[in-house]
This record gives C-alpha cells, sequence and structure tokens, in this order.
C-alpha cells in the first residue's frame, strides 16, 4: 500500500523494495523460460560468471558452461516448476517450488529449494536443494 507525502503527492520508491520486487519478477520469469525450454530468455538472465549448482552434481560455472548445460534440455519436453512461496530482497530470492519435470522418458515429482544469488539485475549464483534419490527412481 502507498502512502502519499503530505504534499499528497506519492513518497519516493524504496530502493530496496523496487529492486527486490525485480528480482522476484525476473526470477519468476527465468523458470517460466525453463517450464517453455527458452534458452535465450533462460540466457538473458545469467551474468557472464554465474554459477549453477545443484548440490548433488558439480557445479557448472560461467556463461559458455551454463549455456551448454541449458541447451541439453531444448529436446526435452517441458515441466511445469510450482513455486510455493518466493522471498526476494536486493540481492538474494530464495523460493520453495516443486518441479514436475521429465526424466530419462518418465514424469518425476522434485520438491525444491533455490537461492539465486543477483548481481547487477542477473543471477550470478543458483543453487538448488533436493533429494537426489528422486531421479534414481525414473
Amino acid at each position: 500500500m502507498r502512502r502519499s507525502s503530505a504534499a499528497g503527492s506519492p513518497p519516493p520508491e524504496d530502493p530496496v523494495t523496487d529492486v527486490a520486487s525485480r528480482n522476484d519478477a525476473m526470477v519468476r520469469g527465468f523458470l517460466a523460460a525453463w517450464e517453455r525450454r527458452d534458452t535465450e530468455h533462460i540466457m538473458s538472465c545469467w551474468a557472464d560468471d554465474g554459477v549453477y549448482h545443484a548440490i548433488a552434481i558439480p557445479p557448472i560455472v560461467g556463461r559458455d558452461a551454463f549455456r551448454a548445460f541449458v541447451s541439453r534440455f531444448e529436446q526435452v519436453p517441458g515441466g511445469r516448476l510450482e513455486i510455493r512461496h518466493q522471498v526476494a530482497s536486493d540481492d538474494v530470492v530464495m523460493n520453495e517450488r516443486t518441479d514436475h519435470i521429465t526424466f530419462r522418458g518418465k514424469r518425476i515429482v522434485v520438491p525444491i529449494c533455490a537461492v539465486f544469488e543477483i548481481r547487477d539485475g542477473r543471477i550470478a549464483a543458483w543453487r538448488e536443494y533436493f533429494d537426489p534419490a528422486l531421479f534414481a527412481v525414473a
């Protein structure tokens, strides 16, 4: 809720809240791009030196390595990445979500908690925490 100042004009934007809102929207758009396998949108959110680390696998470091990783999914059926809760600040976005994805031709459901570190409007680090045993069943 916005409040007006004594002169009747709205107060200036709170820069932290404004940045947090942009970060929240960027991560939501990033995950939606994963659902539709939109490599270019995914990469537009990624920092040149970004690091992706699904804790069960070694980290993927740098833009070229991340693009190669993302491109491998272009031929995999899209999934649903259902965000249950998400919080954002000026440099971190955290979410709890349920991914409904295809792995080795089978549909699986993976509860995930993720941390996104944001720098200059792009994802500089993305860490995901989940039970790797869920992938062994597929």
